[in-house]
């Protein structure tokens, strides 16, 4: 519990400091991932917030050790609100009242995950079959980087979006990132370091962080710069918690509560979730806040 609390508070520190630093710097694209890169890591406040989300990370692999996946993505989706007050107050950020209504039902949705649980009656998983989580991600990613272009076309001719869709592809992608950390945490051990980094080679999990690492940092910062963070990492924090919690304890074999109430709670908290997701504007009617003054270079 209290690795999961801290990944919360580095995860929304991270994001905040990133996206102080990409309001700082000239317009990057996905299509420019070199001029990219070479922009974010010329930053020592981007440095700072990618060190922070690094350190969730390793945060996060605490916690799918010790925690079924259901449990931990509820404990992780209740950094949201830690999230939008730093936006709030460090940004200057506003959510209109329609998208405070939504998130306020997203946390009840997690809420009812949460109280699914019982302590004791959820088992841990520590594999998954090899095949089974490559058919779940491998259309997962290829789902996430067709939304994103298909979003990234429309941002093109003028078309002005929350960020609702650039979260959702950018949050499968990282529910992909998030059953690989789930893979990696069931893989160490301390009493065989060479058996463990052969197998952590021959399983799909390296390649899978590898793949959403390198795509998930370009898409992510693109997007972050252009819409609001108090309204894009909710959504995406949402649809991987859910992509995890659904599709993680699928893969890993982590049984639904036999017990009515919770497996009720449990799907109505999801359902509400994804609902409520479907539901959230697609445009931008909230007060965006004043634009900082960009270092103007030479041509």
């Amino acid at each position: 519990m209290a690795a999961a609390l801290l990944a919360n508070v580095l995860y929304s520190t991270g994001f905040v400091l990133e996206k102080r630093a990409l309001g700082r710097m000239p317009e990057v694209t996905v299509r420019q991932p070199v001029r990219l890169l070479r922009l974010v890591v010329g930053s020592p406040l981007w440095i700072g917030g990618s060190l922070a989300l690094a350190s969730g990370f390793g945060a996060q692999l605490a916690v799918y050790r010790t925690l079924p996946i259901a449990a931990a993505q509820g404990i992780f989706v209740s950094g949201l609100v830690l999230l939008v007050l730093l936006s709030t107050r460090l940004l200057g950020e506003e959510t209109s009242g329609r998208e405070r209504y939504a998130l306020g039902a997203i946390l009840v949705a997690l809420l009812m995950v949460v109280l699914s649980l019982k302590e004791g009656a959820d088992h841990v998983s520590r594999n998954a079959p090899y095949p089974l989580v490559l058919l779940v991600c491998v259309p997962s990613l290829a789902a996430g980087v067709w939304l994103y272009r298909r979003t990234e076309r429309r941002a093109a001719h003028g078309l002005s979006t929350t960020g609702v869709e650039y979260g959702v592809a950018v949050g499968l992608l990282y529910g992909v990132s998030s059953l690989a950390i789930k893979g990696v945490s069931s893989c160490l051990t301390t009493s065989d370091v060479g058996g463990t980094i052969v197998g952590l080679l021959r399983s799909p999990y390296p390649y899978l962080l590898l793949f959403t690492g390198a795509f998930g940092l370009v898409m992510s910062q693109a997007a972050l710069q252009r819409c609001r963070a108090s309204l894009i990492v909710p959504v995406c924090t949402t649809v991987t918690s859910l992509f995890t919690a659904v599709l993680g304890t699928l893969a890993f074999g982590e049984a639904l509560p036999h017990d009515p109430l919770r497996l009720a709670l449990r799907i109505a908290g999801t359902l509400l979730a994804v609902t409520v997701l479907l539901a959230m504007p697609k445009h931008d009617d909230a007060p965006r806040p004043p634009a900082e003054a960009k270092e103007l270079t030479p041509p």
